[in-house]
């Protein structure tokens, strides 16, 4: 605030004093009223007040005021220094000024380099302006005389408000730049508190400049100290406000000039290296003139092209912009590659890499054939489900094989966020393409074999349900405008073959299992696994752990042996890991030149694979009352279980063991009120039913098992167990019970005939509605295998009893 241009402000001394005159209040100069004229010269202050006792500098430079001084200090007389109102106001009026001001003496003047004057004055007595009597040459003015009132000086509180002030005080001298720093120093020396309190008023700016003035209006000098307070700290808050804004301002600026300073560092090297950000907007525009997309598109382009051009390319905004124009130019829009329509090839490729599953392979060349004669075709949207290893996964590959396309794979496995399928809307920080147009992206053709494998094992949670996500990408009326948030932009599926894999479809939304055309992959036969172990796998893991052929061989029986007895599964990865097996030992012996049979037979299993880890359970033939065999299907394929029932002597109380589920329980209760019910099946009385208690345990407790397909297993477990008679050897069962006895068809068959041929069984009894799925199944499945077909449970008890 020491500007020259305006004149009596609040201003330093200058360079020559650097001087604080402080004036202690016992050694002020004591005046008499009497002493003190009526009328008094008024020098008006612009922006400053000064109050009683305290010594303050005030430069002058108006006509006026400068004549005022010079006639004072030449009379040793005194003035009226009176804040002025409007400090734009050249020659104020009586209504241009405040009300109240202070008697004072000019203590010193000093001339300035510039012309202007400063005098340093001390103030003694307020004073009340009544009239102004004289403009000319300077304002004069008839005053009153006003009294101080001072506290007491054993008023407690008088020490307390000192030091507030002081701390105060100190506070805004060490934060402003406009107030000497020496007087800090000098104001902690002060201690007549009524002096103190008037220095502090005088030397301290303040931004509300009327509220200083209002504090000569307090007779009282406590009451003034109170509203000094006040004003101290309203003033304290704002330079703290400031001196954040200031920061932060500072902060601003030199990012900026860092900023600016390292964009023309890096506009000079991309020179250089030729690297300028034009060129990319060339390269891409050039680049878009191949492409085939539709004109809407073309447009949209263009606009975010336009976009990246006026960006800064230091802007975060720009590496955004410039991923996503780049992201639009990588997808193949309406490019696609040629499919290879000759069916013998296809059939000729599908029959090299995957041994059985005609249903798929059939489903394929029919697909090609209709595209051969049409020209063009929507792509099939096929699910392959099955138990794990038998092949749905690599069949993708072959399927793009054998069409001549590309081939991607997304796993679904544990997904469970929406974007991971939709993409990001680009606006968020780290915002990607959703996984279907990356693997468009990642193929190059619109029109690849895209592999969506585990559709079953999705989840959802609050960030959204991907299955709902991929009802539009496997819709094909709906996959010609698939939306993705990240593109924003409609793309054409339509052309895209997808497979998807599951081992449950059970788990799959209703609503996704409806789009999809629906092929069951099931498990192999012992005799299949043998012609794949063959033909694929143990060429494979030669060639894996570089063997040559004449090195290693492995017998058929030894085949069938490690299938038996080392693995337990409807696939084939755990044979081809115990074929991985042998050929790392036979590694190992060619490299140390060790002794090992060119053919690995049946007695050299023990020392290739240590002792047999497969627990098949066989059928053992029913010889005990009450032991029936059931038929189980899992995700791992078919399984064959035993119910086992006993009868002891109690109050007709039920027991059920073997961690069985609600649904399995439910069966159990539905076969002892059946039995019960009819208690001649059992050949007993109805009082000697009452008298047993029964005991029905599925063994192997630790496995959960569950399942209405046990109903007739366990009726008839009961009902042998009562008799005390066991059933018919080498019998399997499956089937649901009603509670009037009647035998309800159930699913997985083919994989609970593989189960039954797998420990040993010859006959079959199942519901009369499965017989269309039995005679669905090719006869090297059920070859060696006798069915029963029963519509009730009495065809059931008839059959095993004989």
């Amino acid at each position: 605030m020491n500007n020259k241009d305006i004149n009596e402000i609040m201003a330093p001394v200058a360079t020559e004093v650097n001087i604080i005159p402080v004036v202690k209040g016992e050694d002020q100069l004591k005046l008499d009223e009497k002493q003190l004229p009526d009328s008094l010269p008024v020098l008006a202050l612009r922006n400053a007040v000064l109050f009683p006792s305290a010594v303050f500098p005030i430069t002058i430079g108006r006509e006026k005021s400068v004549n005022l001084i010079r006639e004072v200090e030449s009379g040793n007389g005194f003035l009226g220094a009176v804040p002025q109102n409007d400090v734009t106001i050249e020659n104020p009026g009586k209504e241009d000024l405040f009300k109240y001001g202070t008697v004072a003496k000019i203590i010193k003047t000093l001339e300035m380099p510039d012309g202007t004057i400063t005098a340093i004055l001390q103030g003694f007595k307020r004073i009340e302006v009544l009239e102004i009597i004289g403009s000319e040459p300077y304002l004069r003015a008839d005053v009153k005389y006003l009294d101080d009132i001072d506290p007491d000086a054993n008023d407690e509180d008088l020490k307390a408000i000192s030091g507030s002030l002081k701390d105060k005080a100190v506070s805004i001298i060490r934060s402003s730049s406009f107030a000497p720093k020496e007087a800090a120093g000098a104001l902690m020396s002060i201690d007549n508190f009524s002096f103190l309190v008037n220095f502090i008023a005088t030397t301290i700016e303040v931004d509300n400049f009327k509220d200083k003035v209002s504090l000569l209006q307090y007779a009282n000098i406590k009451d003034r100290s109170m509203k000094l307070l006040t004003l101290l700290d309203s003033q304290i808050q704002l330079l703290k406000i400031k001196q954040e804004i200031n920061q932060k301002v500072k902060s601003d600026i030199d990012q900026q000039q860092r900023e600016y300073f390292l964009n023309n560092q890096l506009r000079t090297i991309q020179e250089e290296l030729g690297m300028d950000e034009e060129e990319d907007i060339k390269k891409f525009r050039l680049k878009a003139q191949g492409k085939k997309w539709p004109e809407s598109v073309a447009k949209i382009f263009e606009k975010e092209l336009s976009k990246l051009e006026k960006y800064n390319p230091s802007s975060p905004d720009y590496s955004i912009q410039y991923n996503y124009v780049e992201f639009m130019l990588d997808l193949p829009w309406g490019a696609k590659s040629k499919d290879n329509l000759d069916l013998k090839h296809a059939q000729k490729v599908l029959d090299s890499e995957h041994y059985g599953l005609d249903t798929v392979k059939d489903r394929i060349i029919e697909y090609l054939a209709v595209l051969k004669l049409k020209g063009n075709m929507k792509s099939p949207i096929l699910c392959l489900y099955g138990p794990p290893g038998v092949g749905k996964t690599s069949l993708g590959q072959s399927i793009a094989k054998a069409l001549g396309r590309k081939y991607v794979r997304i796993s679904l496995g544990g997904m469970h966020d929406e974007a991971e399928i939709r993409g990001h809307r680009k606006t968020y920080v780290g915002a990607l393409p959703g996984r279907i147009l990356n693997g468009i992206d990642r193929a190059g053709t619109s029109n690849p074999v895209l592999v969506l494998d585990e559709i079953d094992k999705l989840s959802s949670d609050f960030k959204g349900d991907p299955s709902s996500a991929l009802l539009e990408v496997l819709d094909p009326e709906q996959n010609v405008t698939f939306h993705d948030n990240y593109l924003d932009i409609d793309y054409d599926l339509s052309d895209v073959m997808f497979i998807t894999t599951a081992n449950n479809i059970s788990t799959v939304h209703p609503a996704l299992l409806d789009r999809m055309e629906l092929i069951n992959v099931t498990g192999y036969l012992a005799e299949e696994k043998t012609e794949i172990a063959k033909r694929f796998l143990i060429p494979k893991q030669l060639k894996e752990h570089g063997i040559k052929k004449t090195e290693l061989k492995i017998s058929g029986e030894a085949v069938k042996d490690i299938i038996d007895e080392y693995t337990h599964e409807s696939g084939v990865r755990g044979l081809e890991k115990q074929i991985a097996k042998i050929a790392r030992v036979t590694a190992k012996k060619i490299a140390l030149d060790e002794k090992h049979p060119g053919v690995i037979k049946k007695q050299d299993l023990r020392e290739y694979l240590g002792l047999p880890v497969a627990m098949h359970d066989m059928q053992k033939g029913n010889e005990v009352p009450g032991v029936v065999t059931g038929l189980a299907w899992t995700e791992m394929g078919g399984e064959i279980l035993f119910v086992e029932s006993s009868v002891s002597q109690g109050k007709g109380v039920l027991t059920m063991t073997g961690n069985l589920g609600n649904v399995m329980k439910e069966s159990v209760e539905i076969a002892y009120q059946y039995v019960k019910a009819h208690p001649e099946m059992a050949r007993i009385t109805a009082e000697e039913f009452a008298a047993r208690d029964i005991h029905v345990h599925v063994p192997e407790g630790a496995v959960p098992k569950d399942g209405p397909s046990a109903g007739i297993t366990i009726v008839s477990s009961m009902i042998s167990a009562l008799r005390g008679c066991k059933i018919k050897d080498g019998v399997a069962m499956t089937g649901e019970m009603t509670l009037r006895g009647r035998v309800l068809p159930v699913g997985g068959v083919k994989e609970k005939i593989l189960a039954a041929k797998r420990a040993g069984v010859h006959t079959i009894v199942i519901s009369e509605d499965n017989r269309k799925d039995i005679e669905d199944i090719k006869e090297i499945y059920i070859k060696g295998l006798d069915f029963v077909y029963v519509k009730g449970i009495g065809d059931v008890i008839n059959y095993i009893f004989g």
